[in-house]
């Protein structure tokens, strides 16, 4: 008697027992989605090693098996996304730079600017990237983020230009409060202003 191709013998292994496995894995979790994938990367086992998996009844035991050190997989893969993502709260409550307080105009005049000529001039004063770096991030050319940011310089400049003429002391003095209530100007940030050239 010839031996059953290896997809209809899969087919068969599969009609056989899913339900069984699926019931398994859906009392073992939390979230049905990642029962689903449990099985799924069961089946994906059971296809891998064919000729591995028991004839008759005991194919259902050799699943679960499987299943079993599937599941010890997903559990020690939560446990690690849990260790991390406490890791990374802590990192970020102590070790985020604080970033310097903007002169009055600069803050006011980017906060006019439209978002695309502010997020790209952040990138090169907060996070002082490259042109070459600028373009993979926002991915265009390096010319186009000349261009832009050529543009989005003049714009700044421009507005700044508004706010000091519409504003009798545009920079206090360092430590001295301006016309805002409660604004305590700290001088001229560590990082490279927006409208110097990088």
């Amino acid at each position: 008697m010839s031996q059953p191709v290896p997809e209809a013998r899969f087919t068969a292994l599969f009609d056989a027992t899913y339900q069984a496995l699926l019931g398994y894995a859906v009392r073992r979790v939390a979230d049905p989605e990642d029962a689903a994938d449990v099985v799924a990367e069961t089946y994906l086992v059971a296809w891998r090693r064919l000729d591995d998996v028991p004839e008759g009844a005991d194919a259902r035991p050799w699943l679960f098996g499987v299943a079993r050190n599937v599941l010890a997989n997903y559990y020690r893969a939560g446990r690690r996304r849990t260790v991390l993502a406490h890791r990374l709260r802590e990192t970020l409550r102590t070790d985020l730079p604080q970033l310097p307080a903007a002169p009055t105009a600069v803050g006011l005049a980017m906060a006019r600017l439209g978002e695309d000529d502010r997020e790209l001039l952040r990138l090169v004063a907060w996070e002082g990237l490259a042109r070459e770096e600028i373009a993979m991030v926002l991915r265009v050319p390096r010319a186009t983020v000349r261009v832009r940011l050529h543009r989005a310089r003049r714009r700044l400049l421009a507005l700044m230009a508004e706010i000091d003429a519409a504003d009798d002391e545009p920079y206090a003095p360092v430590g001295t409060r301006s016309a805002v209530a409660g604004h305590v100007h700290s001088g001229r940030a560590t990082y490279p202003s927006p409208t110097e050239e990088v």
